[in-house]
């Protein structure tokens, strides 16, 4: 595994896009994290508090708040995850596709630095949480899902709307990066009863607990959460207004749950990361329970919030170091506070080997051209005489809106994302192209007798002989406006 190139009890202040990217891949024993849920609301903490004046704005928009760098990531490196975004789009809107793709580049950089025996708790409700289950599979794949937990809770009880029952619990999927996820089983403490036999009931039997045999035992912790664990101690019930850990932050977790969660999936001395940290709950957890931490959130007063809570606690003395009796009190010269990510020193590993480079070296401007701006050159590229544009795996003439772009050398052995490794392909020779299979094997097995999809494997052929020259002049002339014009053509 790779170094951690971050310091312990590190927080970090701005959007926990660039930070993540900063750290390297496989340093971090367990995310736990608490993102927005895309529940089109503001959130504001409670006036007076500690955590006066944290807000942030559950809403979404795809014109405001997806990036076009995301987009091409995603189609390029996670076309999984681009189908479900597509399908979001359809069925539920732009504002739950523009949730998914600003949390999935976020969720594919947090994969990346979780060690193999790593997992990741991620915090949701119904709002979103089948869209995220469905995220998560595409990111860290079906086999690696671990866990739905329901974390139900009693307060209140009105439904929200009328024809529905109250909705009294929130999600939260458990993922682990590898088969090998380190995992410690708790117990919980388990009530049994058996009533005596139907013809032995009366009604009042029925309503008497004590007129049935019980006994407590403990059993391994199940995946419902509410009130109470192994006991007291334990307890998991959302933060009730007059509770002691209560800061007013909005969307605050108790301490116990965040505990029980670091105590499952990480040992001592490991690393535990919260990429939207908010008040600090999990750090404070992370503390308690001697893990190393770090923290991220673009809320102006985080780094206060920690140190507040850290002396509440008693974990954290203003100004100076104390020892007693074997255990160190943290000074708050010990907590890290930056606005600058950290610098990667592992050469950019990606999470998985077989999507890396075979050759690191410096990219050149002409190889950082977007998806569209590569499609515009090919377009014109694979533009036959007669009209349409030609496929380059089967030789049909298509319009351009049927084209699809792809590479012609899969990312799994090693091919890069430039225009050199580009084509136009039309939907069904993409579609049967997938993420690893080359153009030359697409050629291949369209011709076959399963198959049989080629249509004419000269025309395909002068389309990727046309598509590879264009590439080379784009490569020689990208400064000029005349190739600066070609790449805006729509």
């Amino acid at each position: 595994m790779a170094k951690a190139n971050f310091k312990n009890r590190t927080l970090y202040h701005g959007d926990n896009l660039k930070f993540l990217r900063g750290m390297n891949s496989g340093t971090v024993h367990l995310i736990a994290t608490d993102p927005p849920f895309n529940k089109s609301k503001d959130f504001h903490a409670t006036p007076d508090s500690l955590a006066a004046g944290a807000k942030f704005t559950d809403r979404w928009s795809w014109e405001k708040d997806v990036h076009e760098e995301w987009v091409d990531s995603i189609k390029d490196d996670w076309p999984g995850v681009w189908k479900l975004i597509d399908a979001a789009l359809v069925v539920s809107g732009k504002d739950m596709a523009a949730f998914l793709c600003w949390l999935g580049v976020r969720l594919m950089a947090m994969h990346r630095v979780l060690r193999d025996d790593g997992s990741l708790y991620l915090h949701c409700d119904p709002t979103a949480s089948h869209y995220l289950k469905a995220l998560l599979d595409a990111i860290f794949g079906r086999k690696n899902f671990r866990n739905e937990i329901v974390w139900g809770y009693k307060t209140g009880g009105v439904p929200q709307s009328k024809g529905a029952f109250a909705r009294k619990h929130d999600i939260i999927l458990l993922y682990s990066k590898t088969e090998h996820n380190k995992f410690n089983t708790l117990k919980q403490v388990s009530y049994s009863h058996t009533l005596p036999e139907p013809h032995t009931k009366s009604g009042k039997a029925l309503g008497m607990q004590k007129d049935s045999i019980g006994k407590f035992r403990e059993v391994a912790m199940r995946d419902w959460w509410i009130e109470y664990g192994v006991n007291k101690e334990d307890d998991v019930t959302p933060l009730y207004r007059n509770n002691r850990e209560r800061v007013g932050y909005p969307t605050q977790k108790p301490l116990k749950l965040m505990e029980r969660i670091i105590k499952s999936s990480s040992n001592k001395g490991d690393i535990i990361l919260d990429p939207f940290c908010g008040c600090a709950t999990t750090c404070i957890a992370a503390e308690r329970l001697d893990r190393h931490w770090v923290g991220i959130d673009n809320w102006d007063g985080a780094k206060k919030a920690v140190l507040d809570r850290l002396e509440q606690e008693g974990l954290a003395v203003p100004g100076r170091k104390t020892r007693g009796r074997g255990t160190r009190t943290l000074a708050f010269g010990d907590i890290t506070y930056s606005t600058v990510p950290p610098v990667r020193t592992d050469d950019n590993e990606v999470a998985a080997p077989n999507l890396k480079l075979k050759v690191k070296r410096p990219v050149e401007p002409w190889e950082k051209m977007t998806r569209q701006q590569m499609f515009n050159v090919l377009v014109k590229a694979q533009s036959a005489d007669k009209g349409g544009v030609i496929c380059a795996g089967c030789g049909r003439a298509m319009e351009k809106e049927f084209m699809e772009l792809d590479h012609i050398s899969p990312k799994v052995d090693g091919g890069e994302n430039n225009i050199r490794n580009r084509i136009l392909l039309c939907a069904p020779c993409n579609g049967r192209k997938s993420g690893d299979l080359t153009l030359r094997g697409l050629v291949k097995k369209n011709k076959s007798k399963d198959v049989n999809w080629m249509k004419d494997e000269e025309l395909a052929s002068w389309a990727q002989r046309s598509a590879k020259a264009q590439a080379e002049w784009v490569q020689v002339h990208f400064d000029t406006d005349e190739c600066k014009a070609l790449m805006q053509e729509g």
